[in-house]
């Protein structure tokens, strides 16, 4: 963990350049020294079929969560998700300032006891 899941709307895959955006969060979240990087991962769920409010523009959104394991402080959430905000707002910009677009983002603390996963890459970083 942590895992970086960007769900967004088809009518922008050109324009959004989400492999840039996720190289910028994978050394962010690396740099921070709180989460291994043998566990970080960035993803797209590309969005084929929508609806945005009245339907009546060609609107688009990004949301996007970021999956973490259990133990880090509040501050360092909140760190961690106040610098990431700003990365991406910085990422969606200029789109931002071409169409309609919205932003959302949140971090979801996994449960401690009922999240299973095995892992040969953190081998790779000792």
């Amino acid at each position: 963990m942590p895992h970086f899941i960007a769900e967004c709307t088809d009518n922008i895959r050109e324009q959004a350049d989400l492999p840039a955006l996720f190289a910028l969060v994978n050394e962010a979240l690396a740099a921070t020294g709180i989460f291994p990087i043998g566990g970080i991962r960035s993803r797209a769920i590309w969005l084929d079929t929508w609806q945005m409010a009245d339907g009546k523009h060609d609107y688009a959104f990004v949301h996007m969560t970021l999956k973490i394991g259990t133990g880090r402080s509040l501050e360092s959430r909140q760190e961690v998700g106040g610098m990431l905000f700003e990365m991406i707002k910085n990422h969606f910009a200029a789109l931002m300032d071409s169409r309609y677009l919205a932003l959302s983002f949140e971090i979801e603390e996994l449960h401690p006891t009922l999240n299973y996963k095995q892992n040969n890459v953190h081998a790779l970083f000792r």
